[in-house]
């Protein structure tokens, strides 16, 4: 699993000052519940406590069964070649650089990506694809795809006809589910199918690369589903597939 950074506060003291990396708790045991071992991939850089000439992010891909790609801070716009449109949401360039190049080298390896939120974002930009910095601003007749909320806040999407994610969810073309994103796909990325939208404006709402065993994104937050009530997709199926496709591809 990617690991969340948290970058040290000018000024601050103790913890607060220091580079943090972290996972979040529930995304780590969404996982753990289908009995799998959960490892966080720790950034390898020149400021770290090893050089990158010791140990690669390429020494993960070969030994880790699957990778998936948490949620959290703002996609940079210089990740995809534009400059912010707004102070308030520069993104993190320094992840995005960090996970680039770990999605690469596990598509490389042939294991599956699974990238949730930001991680889906982040799929269609490293395909060349772009993103609403903000969708409210940019689309202005978009539903509302992030309030005060937070996981609480929901809507419809439907699974295109074809879709991996139809045959995953036989006989369920719709479904509900939370909704935590102020940025979305905008330029789809080279090689990508769309595999939801949001069932209101059209926003794209998953993504699969498809020249691959399975590279998904999806926009949502299945981690939280559980907890959110039975309305919400259960989203079983889908990490089910990312673990069998991990098995698949061991060795």
């Amino acid at each position: 699993m990617s690991a969340r950074i948290f970058h040290p506060e000018p000024g601050a003291k103790g913890l607060r000052g220091k580079t943090l990396q972290y996972l979040e708790e529930s995304i780590a045991h969404w996982v753990m519940s289908r009995d799998v071992l959960v490892f966080m991939i720790p950034t390898v850089g020149h400021q770290g406590m090893l050089h990158p000439s010791n140990i690669r992010l390429r020494d993960y891909a070969k030994h880790l069964d699957g990778l998936l790609l948490q949620g959290g801070a703002d996609v940079s716009p210089q990740s995809y070649a534009e400059q912010a449109t707004s102070h308030e949401w520069p993104g993190d360039r320094v992840r995005d650089m960090y996970e680039l190049e770990l999605l690469h080298e596990f598509i490389e390896s042939g294991k599956p990506v699974l990238g949730v939120c930001r991680g889906c974002q982040l799929i269609n930009v490293a395909f060349g694809g772009t993103l609403y910095q903000d969708i409210a601003t940019d689309v202005p007749t978009a539903g509302a795809h992030v309030n005060e909320n937070y996981d609480q806040h929901r809507h419809g999407i439907h699974f295109p006809d074809g879709s991996t994610l139809a045959n995953m969810f036989p006989g369920q073309r719709d479904a509900i589910v939370n909704s935590i994103h102020h940025q979305a796909v905008k330029t789809l990325g080279r090689d990508l199918n769309i595999e939801a939208v949001s069932a209101s404006d059209g926003i794209i709402e998953a993504v699969r690369y498809r020249r691959a065993p399975f590279v998904m994104g999806v926009q949502w937050h299945p981690e939280f589903h559980r907890a959110g009530g039975a309305e919400l997709l259960d989203c079983t199926p889908l990490l089910d597939t990312f673990l069998r496709v991990a098995r698949e591809t061991r060795f």
